[in-house]
């Protein structure tokens, strides 16, 4: 016989969210996987995964020991000068110490250490059997889930994420016995809900993945996005174009299915002159499906869903997927035609009555400083050579902000700056002043791109410093893993804007005045009226002058955003380390100073050179 089997659990529930079903099955299986190794069983962690669908969490691995191995424990107690007495008897210590392992004196033995003899209790006890062991490792592992609301269902004292309706665990082809939840173990799953709502017999864990797909469920999730991007892409290629699978839409979609079927879909080609972000952000976001495009990257009139079930009248369903999404099209219609009948700087006014923060002033007040350090940013642009036209930031400041009152960006929050943009271009504004309403924004999350225009790079520079400089003002820095505001990305993307578009600024200055204008701004909303604000000056020897305090922290944390951006590109910390104590203003330098140093750090003679100067430095000091 054997002395290991192969291991399948299954946990069924009611349908769990699918935004967290990919990070719940994740931290079962590794729950599971550190309760066998706090155990010391053996089994074959290659071969641990997971397994997933919307009614179910799963866990199978192979090779695991029917048997915990042997519990060796050693209890060093007192030393040999504590233990004995003059005449070689026991002290109390001595007798104590085995009083409290249930064993007499002579049972105890004798460890040598570097700190001399002391008296040991040694023990053995026989492993346990893996079968009694995974209930307990299983209820700890579900008890550890990230769950932020777990919930009771029926009259149980239990909470989890949702109600749990059947236990699934087999070492082999055995049943472990055991209680999880509430739920007693055994070896029936349950299929699809609606295809096979009949028990599912699970002989052993080697045939659990294709049990299940006879019943119509697919609990490999690899599987099962992999049928998803297959019949989605097969049907956009039957309407001439082809499906924008969106990574975050499609794991989203793929914890919403057991047995996906990709439904093709058409909407009236009228909607098309809707702005196609706008419907694209109705299919994605509020519908869950998948938009279609021509060859030349254009919106068509065609859009994919994916059903849970293989129905025997599947117009029944495209039907219903066409009428659901018919008058959300409508409203984005309305909204746009209603939007473009009101130039965007009529809504400038209305912005004064918008609060930005309570400390800081309106979205208009925050325009305004916005505006200033803009002027500051593109004027040193010009310095270094820019053709930059100052008007054109200003005039794209002074509506960055306006599409949010637009009715477009009130029911769809996401799409602000590509409103801007569109309502801009629409309405006449030069080519330059419409992007920047859109590329400000950017970066808007890892690996976009940044603004590829002067007037949207002064722009998003000085938007990004100021929200930094504002909140940094007002003592609303990031705290630990808290980042409420988002700050850490936000001083990532002017770091990223400024390097990778080779701007030659002064970040300490520009800083300098951010901060200034901000603790002025919630001067006046603290007391009503313009006074000097309170500066807390600090001395900074990089830059041979005092700063304010917060002044030097947002430096330093803007700065510190830039090490993970740099291992990313293969630069070593150490590396980063010996230019960053240099505080260089401008993160250009920063840049240039940091790759010179990579350069001369792969060279032959680099080890060398670096050792000589270290020693030429401590002859001099």
């Amino acid at each position: 016989m054997s002395d290991t089997a192969n291991l399948l659990i299954e946990l069924g529930t009611e349908e769990l969210p699918p935004k967290a079903l990919d990070e719940l099955s994740a931290a079962f299986c590794a729950g599971v996987v550190a309760g066998l190794k706090q155990r010391g069983i053996a089994f074959d962690e290659a071969s641990a995964h997971a397994l997933q669908s919307p009614r179910r969490l799963a866990v199978r691995m192979d090779a695991l020991a029917l048997l915990q191995p042997e519990q060796k424990q050693e209890r060093r107690g007192p030393a040999l000068a504590a233990a004995l007495d003059g005449a070689g008897q026991p002290t109390k210590a001595l007798l104590g110490f085995a009083a409290s392992n249930g064993v007499a004196v002579a049972d105890l033995q004798r460890l040598e250490t570097d700190k001399g003899s002391c008296f040991v209790f040694r023990s053995v006890t026989p492993g346990q059997s893996t079968a009694d062991l995974l209930p307990t490792i299983i209820r700890e592992a579900l008890q550890a889930l990230p769950i932020p609301r777990p919930m009771h269902w029926s009259d149980l004292d239990y909470l989890f994420v949702r109600p749990a309706h059947w236990l699934v665990i087999l070492l082999g082809d055995q049943v472990v016995p055991g209680s999880v939840l509430g739920l007693s173990s055994d070896r029936f799953s349950r299929g699809h809900r609606f295809h096979h709502p009949e028990p599912v017999r699970i002989a052993n864990p080697e045939c659990y993945v294709d049990a299940l797909r006879a019943a119509q469920v697919l609990v490999d999730p690899v599987e099962r996005m992999a049928r998803i991007r297959t019949e989605v892409a097969a049907l956009a290629l039957a309407n001439g174009g082809g499906a924008r699978l969106d990574p975050a839409l499609l794991a989203e979609v793929n914890n919403l299915v057991e047995w996906p079927v990709a439904i093709a879909c058409t909407f009236d080609r009228d909607f098309l002159r809707v702005p196609q972000e706008a419907l694209i952000t109705t299919m994605e976001s509020n519908q869950k499906f998948f938009p279609v495009f021509d060859a030349e990257g254009r919106l068509t009139e065609h859009f994919v869903g994916i059903a849970n079930i293989a129905s025997r009248d599947p117009a029944q369903i495209r039907q219903g997927y066409e009428r659901v999404i018919r008058p959300r099209f409508a409203d984005a219609q309305f909204f746009f035609d209603a939007d473009l009948k009101t130039p965007l700087a009529a809504h400038q006014a209305a912005l004064e009555q918008v609060t930005y923060q309570a400390k800081l002033g309106s979205v208009w007040d925050k325009v305004g400083r916005v505006s200033l350090l803009a002027q500051v940013v593109a004027r040193r642009l010009q310095d270094a050579g820019s053709n930059i036209e100052i008007p054109l930031v200003e005039r794209a400041v002074s509506l960055s902000k306006c599409d949010l009152l637009t009715r477009m960006v009130g029911e769809f929050p996401e799409l602000q700056g590509v409103m801007g943009r569109t309502y801009a271009s629409a309405q006449g504004e030069p080519p330059a002043v419409a992007a920047a309403l859109d590329e400000f924004y950017r970066p808007r999350f890892a690996g976009d791109a940044i603004a590829s225009g002067s007037v949207a790079q002064a722009l998003a520079i000085a938007e990004k410093l100021d929200t930094l400089a504002g909140l940094f003002a007002i003592g609303q820095k990031p705290s630990g893993s808290k980042d409420p505001f988002s700050l850490r990305r936000t001083a990532l993307g002017l770091a990223r804007t400024v390097i990778e578009a080779g701007l030659e600024l002064d970040l300490v200055a520009l800083i300098e005045e951010a901060i200034d204008h901000a603790k002025r701004a919630a001067v006046v909303m603290q007391k009503g009226h313009a006074v000097a604000p309170v500066l807390v000056p600090r001395l900074c020897p990089p830059w041979g002058r005092s700063l304010d305090a917060d002044a030097i922290e947002l430096y330093d944390f803007i700065l510190d955003r830039l090490r993970g951006y740099y291992l990313e590109q293969g630069i070593q910390g150490e590396l980063f380390e010996a230019v960053a104590v240099l505080k260089p203003a401008s993160l250009l330098d920063f840049d240039r100073r940091l790759r010179a140093v990579l350069a001369f750090s792969v060279l032959p003679e680099a080890a060398g050179l670096a050792a000589a100067n270290k020693r030429i430095g401590n002859i001099l000091r």
